[in-house]
């Protein structure tokens, strides 16, 4: 635990008591600060007591007596309309922050990097991770990916965090900064809480909003119209380095990956090709993200290879589940957009493609330039009959599946019986979940499952 000693004797509450919310609790308590917490929801609240975290609803109390609220990200802040928490702390002048701003307060000796973007956010996190735990830097990780920031350990002047951000913790930082700011990309998502692309961009941008120092480094993706601009506009400030990326374009001043090869500014070069952790153009970008960031780090050209190698991977992004009789079994749940669909698609060919569930802003635009890549489509879930108009319109055959079970079947069927050379059944559902599943882990846990189960339990 991180104690939030810089709110020492304030009283402070907080709202959302999750694991994060149950962290900051504890870790403003153990600073010396007076915490109320509360939560809409009765089970977390009683969880919280059964931890002693004093309760109270910061809606209905005197903020007079207030220092600040603590937000959880995934409570609105603005849109569609401020939870009632943060309209009365606002409505008393108090600030509105999140545990990412607490972090800074107390870990302010550590170096931070910070990671954001539409799509690619934990795997380049987890890839960065990885390279500096093989280079022998003394770092940890969290935010929206791994645990809450204040149940890291203590760290000091000679530590490292590696941050994944999300526009929700941006929108709650106040003074936070970063040594290495990395801003991969930016397609239409969350539109319903910043209210239109123009919010969510300046939600994304604030990862650069404050100094830290004469020195601070944006690695920024290039190959989109929004990094293109933030990339342009932060050259001219005073105190940033910008090394761009592009996993589309040799960049004379950057980090490049083009057909699986990686080169520098330095004129260092690294074949990527055959990972497959880090297939793809999407993983490409995320790659160049995270050789950008080491490097700026100190490490040397051949250790980020060696640890790109034996990089693991996530589950539910590309991760191959089993090759079943010639056939790969490919689980990309977390492809919860189109944009990020369309990257799993340009990745392989002959694919047997298992989409659905709850439509996001883009649909499924960003994959129209795929799918010719695509054999069949089986389709799930709540935007079934939508996706099936737009597919069959642009010369796919189409299934409807209804759930996930039925499709994957139904694939297994069709790309077994087909001859395909390299047949892939691919879940990139270019949909949220939550009209079957809970969240995107359990829809490709669910996957995986009807996987192993196909094959018998075994993982080939």
């Amino acid at each position: 635990m991180i104690p939030v000693t810089s709110r020492n004797n304030q009283h402070i509450a907080v709202f959302g008591l999750g694991a994060s919310g149950q962290a900051t609790a504890h870790a403003l308590t153990a600073g010396g600060g007076a915490v109320t917490a509360w939560d809409d929801n009765a089970d977390s609240r009683r969880d919280a007591a059964n931890e002693n975290i004093a309760l109270a609803d910061p809606a209905t109390l005197d903020w007079s007596g207030q220092d600040a609220l603590i937000l959880s990200p995934g409570v609105p802040l603005t849109n569609p309309h401020p939870h009632p928490a943060a309209r009365a702390a606002l409505a008393a002048g108090k600030p509105v922050i999140g545990d990412i701003e607490l972090l800074f307060e107390n870990a302010g000796e550590a170096t931070l990097i910070g990671i954001t973007g539409t799509n690619g956010k934990s795997t380049t996190s987890a890839l960065l991770h990885h390279v500096l735990q093989v280079a022998g830097t003394r770092v940890q990780i969290g935010g929206n990916f791994g645990p809450p920031v204040l149940g890291l350990d203590p760290v000091g002047r000679d530590d490292t965090v590696v941050l994944e951000l999300s526009s929700y913790q941006l929108d709650l930082i106040d003074r936070a900064a970063f040594d290495i700011a990395v801003f991969l990309n930016l397609t239409p998502d969350h539109l319903d809480r910043h209210g239109d692309m123009d919010g969510y961009v300046a939600a994304k941008k604030r990862i650069f909003r404050n100094s830290r120092g004469a020195r601070q480094m944006a690695v920024i993706g290039v190959d989109d119209v929004h990094g293109a601009a933030i990339a342009a506009e932060l050259s001219e400030r005073p105190g940033w380095i910008v090394t761009p990326i592009s996993s589309t374009r040799e960049l004379t001043g950057g980090v490049s990956v083009v057909n699986g090869i990686l080169t520098d500014q330095g004129g260092n070069r690294c074949d990527i090709s055959g990972i497959d952790t880090l297939r793809g153009m999407h993983n490409w970008q995320n790659a160049a993200a995270a050789w950008a960031a080491a490097r700026t780090h100190g490490v040397a050209p051949h250790i980020i290879a060696n640890a790109f190698e034996d990089f693991a991977g996530l589950p539910h992004r590309l991760e191959t589940v089993a090759t079943i009789d010639g056939v790969r079994f490919v689980n990309d749940s977390k492809a919860t957009n189109g944009e990020a669909a369309s990257r799993a698609l340009r990745s392989f060919d002959d694919i047997y493609w298992i989409a659905g569930g709850i439509a996001k802003e883009d649909g499924l635009a960003p994959t129209l330039p795929c799918l010719d890549r695509v054999r069949r489509a089986y389709l799930i879930g709540e935007a079934a009959r939508d996706f099936e108009a737009e597919l069959t319109k642009n010369g796919v055959s189409v299934r409807i599946a209804g759930d996930l079970a039925a499709a994957l079947t139904l694939a297994a069927a069709d790309a077994t019986a087909d001859g395909a050379t390299a047949p892939v059944v691919l879940l990139s559902p270019a949909c949220a979940s939550f009209d079957q599943y809970p969240n995107f882990a359990k829809r490709g846990d669910h996957f995986r499952d009807l996987v192993m189960a196909l094959n018998g339990g075994r993982a080939t």
